[in-house]
């Protein structure tokens, strides 16, 4: 007989997951929505405004029985919203995972150094890109029950100084923070909670990143695959630890990086095809350099016309 909540077959066969943050197709959070459906879940989708549910909606017209909310993170009032209508939509039966992948920063501060970080974006940064994960866990954990589990996404730059990742390197650093925090708080309950740490992908919020394609070519050369990370790769590993598979594991950074997160030094043989991106990132760091200097002089030249 067919299963009254999901599908009938695979990992998370019956079950029910909420997944925040697609943007679009090349989205993180769109490779574990598929990994999930293809594996009996039935999904409920947020979207932070009009824009954006237009994108998921067309992604999603082929995933039966799928449920669009809107949600903006950065108000409890919105959350506390979302939280009800899931209640409303699948009333009686649980929640049974949550997939949080959702980050902000103004683009204008992921460039040049992490000094010029301004107040105002420090504290949006964290807000949304950290808080926020904690904000939905404290709604919907009541809907959850035992064994269920909240995943978040997070990168090598929360460990490691990454060029031009900046104040969202110190946002995802408190993220992971927060995952072992919520693991422990949780964990009574019988909920997980965990964090899969991946490796650039080109995607709609990684496009905001200064240099971002550097990045990917470089681990690429570097990473002991030898191979970029895709969506899929994301997709498989959460499966792994929202499905029954992951039940002993809690408060976890599980890197999806092929690898590049041991490496030490650059490869030696991948010094030379290196220097081409190295070259690029050094003239980038120049450009930005010129421009920084040309608006000091300008602002200094203003300054001295309005004494004269």
């Amino acid at each position: 007989m067919p299963d009254a909540v999901g599908g009938t077959t695979g990992l998370l066969a019956g079950k029910r997951g909420l997944i925040m943050g697609v943007a679009n197709e090349r989205s993180l959070a769109w490779g574990i929505a598929q990994a999930a459906a293809d594996q009996g879940a039935t999904l409920a989708f947020s979207y932070a405004n009009d824009a954006v549910e237009r994108r998921v909606r067309a992604i999603t017209r082929d995933l039966e029985r799928a449920i669009l909310l809107p949600c903006d993170v950065a108000s409890d009032e919105d959350i506390d919203r979302m939280a009800a209508d899931l209640a409303r939509q699948w009333p009686g039966a649980p929640i049974d995972f949550v997939v949080h992948a959702i980050s902000y920063s103004d683009k204008n501060e992921l460039l040049g150094p992490y000094l010029q970080t301004s107040r105002r974006n420090f504290a949006i940064a964290l807000d949304i890109s950290c808080y926020s994960f904690t904000a939905v866990a404290q709604r919907l954990a009541p809907l959850m029950r035992p064994g269920g589990n909240f995943l978040t996404l997070t990168y090598l730059g929360a460990e490691r100084v990454i060029p031009n990742y900046n104040v969202m390197g110190v946002a995802k650093a408190a993220l992971e923070a927060s995952v072992r925090y919520l693991a422990v708080d949780l964990g009574a309950r019988g909920i997980r909670v965990n964090a899969i740490s991946a490796g650039p992908i080109k995607t709609l919020a990684s496009s905001g990143v200064s240099g971002m394609r550097h990045l990917i070519k470089w681990a690429e050369l570097n990473a002991p695959m030898k191979r970029n990370t895709t969506i899929e790769d994301v997709g498989r590993a959460a499966l792994s630890l929202i499905s029954d598979l992951g039940q002993g594991i809690t408060g976890e950074i599980l890197h999806v990086d092929n690898g590049y997160n041991v490496i030490g030094m650059l490869a030696v043989d991948e010094a030379l095809r290196s220097v081409p991106v190295l070259a690029d990132l050094g003239a980038q760091a120049e450009r930005q350099k010129a421009a920084a200097d040309a608006e000091v002089e300008t602002e200094v030249s203003a300054e001295e016309g309005d004494r004269a």
